[in-house]
Formats: C-alpha cells, structure tokens, sequence
C-alpha cells in the first residue's frame, strides 16, 4: 500500500478533503471553508492509498522550529483495524523527523487516545473539548 506525500491542489488533495469530510467532518455537521484550505498550503500532506483511492490521511503543520503538530488523522471505516493508520503514522514520523522536528504534537480525539499511546505517544495537559468533542494534547519525542 503506497503511502506518499502529495500535493495541495491536486487530484489526490481532493479525494483527501473528501475522506477527511467522510471520517472527521460530516459526523460532527462541520464544513472546511476556503481559509481552512488555504492554509494547508504550507503543510506536509500525507496519503495513503489502494489502487488510486486514497484510504488514510494525515497533515504535518509547523508549530515550532522543532515541533510539528499531526493533524486531520483519518482512515478510511473499511480499512480500519488493519495496521494503515499505524503505518501512516510511522510514515509521518520519519517525513517530520527527516525535516527537523524533533518531537510531534497532536490534539486527539479521546476514543483515538488507545491508538496514539501504542505508537508511543503520551498524554500532555488536561482534556479539553474541541470541535464539540473531547480531545487530549499528545506527545512524543522524534529522536
């Protein structure tokens, strides 16, 4: 299953808006607007795919000179439960550790916090609510 990076604008971003909508979006009643979309120029997008159809996601935002924060995690429901959004992530990780980051953030979703702590990952502050659900800080160190 080819994981890669790829490129805002193209096809490929476009079946990632889609998914993202699909998994993260729709369930909550919540839409990207153009300004969402805008700013995901400057990020590292991530996909995975079977045959052309993309099936997981992720995005890699600058947050600090070495900290890189994971956002819009999505696998697809068909392909859950089946080592994609573990390999997505160690894909991601070496994509961040390769530009310099040094540690990873995230804001997870509380039902995905059993997931991130098997990758390694640690909870970082209180919960919070975010988009109308709750969510944890994560971290873990790159190196």
């Amino acid at each position: 299953m080819p994981i890669k990076i790829i490129d805002h604008g193209s096809a490929q971003y476009q079946q990632m808006i889609d998914l993202r909508m699909e998994i993260l979006r729709n369930p909550l009643g919540l839409h990207f607007t153009e300004a969402d979309l805008e700013k995901e120029k400057e990020d590292i997008l991530i996909g995975a795919f079977e045959d052309d159809d993309m099936v997981a996601c992720c995005i890699l935002t600058k947050a600090a000179p070495d900290l890189c924060k994971l956002r819009q995690m999505a696998v697809h429901q068909k392909m859950q439960r089946n080592g994609i959004g573990h390999a997505i992530m160690q894909f991601a990780e070496n994509v961040a550790r390769d530009a310099g980051f040094k540690t990873m953030t995230m804001h997870a979703r509380k039902t995905a916090e059993p997931f991130y702590e098997k990758m390694g990952y640690a909870p970082y502050g209180d919960e919070f609510i975010e988009v109308t659900i709750p969510h944890i800080e994560m971290r873990k160190k790159l190196i």
